[in-house]
């Protein structure tokens, strides 16, 4: 018995060990066609299938579920998808667009916390699992097409397929460590490092954001970023 439940347990191991693997790998997005239009994006749950199948394959049960589970949404740029003082209610998959997290401050200065292109997730994960008023907000940079899961609707799925409980531990446990690398860096690392760092790390947004939203994220003023900005290009060859 303490042998089957040993091996058991390597089993699992293995299995969250080898999801890590691939979600810190996984960086290929859907390859939609430039000819789809918001409404043939808000009828496919086809980039999802293709997230979860870059995890770990899914039987069609599973493909049927997630297909039940979530809903599509379009949100216009800058519409709220989450205000400080209510309930973050989904967790949010992008389809396409970039959605960003943020706080203001008691002075009015915007601090963001994350940018959330397509093939990312995003949500206030103490609000969604506390069921308690956010201290953050959430909005569309872009007209942005997302599938989105209630609470309930995300339980469901667990207890329904424990596969997706495992992943969404996963995913729930690399967002913390990229939170702890970043929080480290934001104190042992100059502006120049994190930026050079996020030019590495987010190629596809470098113009997709405003200096100023850029700069709110290094934790550096505008002005700042313009001079980093100008060194790099006066050290280009």
């Amino acid at each position: 018995m303490r042998i089957l439940l040993t091996f058991g347990l390597l089993k699992v191991h293995c299995f969250t060990k080898l999801i890590q693997v691939k979600l810190f790998r996984l960086s290929t997005p859907y390859a939609f066609n430039n000819t789809m239009t918001e409404n043939s994006l808000l009828n496919t749950i086809e980039p999802l299938l293709h997230y979860f199948d870059g995890l770990i394959p899914l039987n069609e049960k599973e493909k049927g579920l997630v297909g039940e589970k979530f809903r599509p949404r379009l949100y216009r740029k800058k519409q709220y998808v989450l205000q400080e003082g209510d309930v973050c209610t989904q967790f949010y998959f992008i389809v396409r667009g970039c959605l960003r997290m943020y706080k203001i401050d008691d002075k009015g200065a915007t601090h963001i916390l994350q940018f959330a292109p397509e093939n990312n997730w995003i949500n206030d994960l103490g609000s969604f699992h506390q069921i308690k008023p956010s201290t953050l907000n959430i909005d569309a940079l872009e007209d942005t097409v997302v599938l989105q899961i209630s609470h309930a609707d995300l339980i469901s799925l667990y207890m329904a397929a424990p596969k997706f409980d495992r992943i969404f531990r996963v995913l729930i446990e690399n967002g913390f460590i990229q939170l702890q690398e970043r929080l480290l860096q934001n104190i042992s690392s100059t502006a120049d490092d994190r930026y050079q760092s996020f030019l590495a790390n987010y190629p596809h947004l470098i113009n997709r954001l405003s200096q100023v939203q850029m700069a709110s994220f290094l934790g550096i003023t505008p002005e700042f970023l313009s001079k980093l900005r100008n060194k790099r290009s006066k050290q280009k060859p």
